[in-house]
Order: structure tokens, then C-alpha cells, then sequence
């Protein structure tokens, strides 16, 4: 049950559509309520990389699925990666999340070779962590100009 909790997001993988654009988005919404500190941010990042690497694939095994739409910490730590040391603003939160929804939706590469080439836990979390680094970048480049 502790492994259901965190790949689901507190449930929020049960969600009966899009459940990882719902993550994303009540991640954006937590995000945009608390406004962490970068460093409370980073390390709820790191916490939920490793969790769920863990989490995914017990779940994944135990589903005989591979990657259950269910699991959506993916998205939730991809997301946090998107925003990861950008000012936490309703402008930079929404940008990040329209950015990261596309890039994990259409999975250009290299983010669709990264996750062929992985396995378990490891491909369910790191397409979500590149396309969240993808949108990191877009977004900084873009508040340079």
C-alpha cells in the first residue's frame, strides 16, 4: 500500500482521465499556493526521484503493466524538475506546465529513445525527469530574453 500511495500521487493517479496532466496541474496548483523555497523544492525532487523509481516498479510488477496510466509520480517530480530553481510565479508555473504536458505527451527525442532504452522504475521516472529538464531550459532562455 505504502508503494500504491507514493506512485499514485496520494491517489491522484486514479484520477478517471489524464491522470498524469492532473498531477501536473495539482502540482502547479500546491506550488503556486506554498511557493517553496528552492531548496524545499529540490529536495522534495530528489526524495520523489527516489521514491519512485522504487515505488514505480514494485507497482509496475505488481501490475504486469508496463508504465499503469496510474502511476504518476513520473509526472510529479518531472514537473517539479520543469520549475527546479526558476522564481515561482502563476506566469513561469503555467509555462511550465503547458511545456512540460507537450514534451511528455509527444516525447520528441530524446526523451522517447531514453525511454525505450531504460527499464522498470528507472524508464517510468527519467523520460518525465528529461522532459521536465527540456522545459527547465526553454523557460530559463526564454526570461533571458
Amino acid at each position: 500500500m505504502f508503494y500504491k500511495i507514493i506512485a499514485t500521487v496520494l491517489f491522484i493517479g486514479y484520477f478517471p482521465f489524464a491522470p498524469g496532466t492532473v498531477c501536473s496541474a495539482v502540482t502547479m496548483i500546491f506550488l503556486d499556493l506554498f511557493k517553496p523555497s528552492y531548496m524545499a523544492v529540490l529536495t522534495i525532487l530528489i526524495v520523489s526521484i527516489v521514491t519512485g523509481i522504487i515505488a514505480s516498479e514494485r507497482i509496475e510488477k505488481a501490475s504486469n503493466k508496463k508504465d499503469p496510466s496510474y502511476i504518476v509520480i513520473d509526472e510529479f517530480a518531472g514537473y517539479l524538475t520543469s520549475i527546479l530553481f526558476i522564481p515561482i510565479n502563476w506566469q513561469n508555473l503555467l509555462i511550465a506546465f503547458i511545456l512540460f504536458r507537450i514534451f511528455d505527451i509527444i516525447k520528441p527525442p530524446p526523451i522517447r529513445q531514453i525511454e525505450k532504452k531504460l527499464k522498470g522504475g528507472l524508464s517510468i521516472m527519467m523520460d518525465d525527469i528529461i522532459a521536465g529538464l527540456i522545459t527547465n531550459v526553454l523557460i530559463r532562455i526564454f526570461l533571458m530574453l
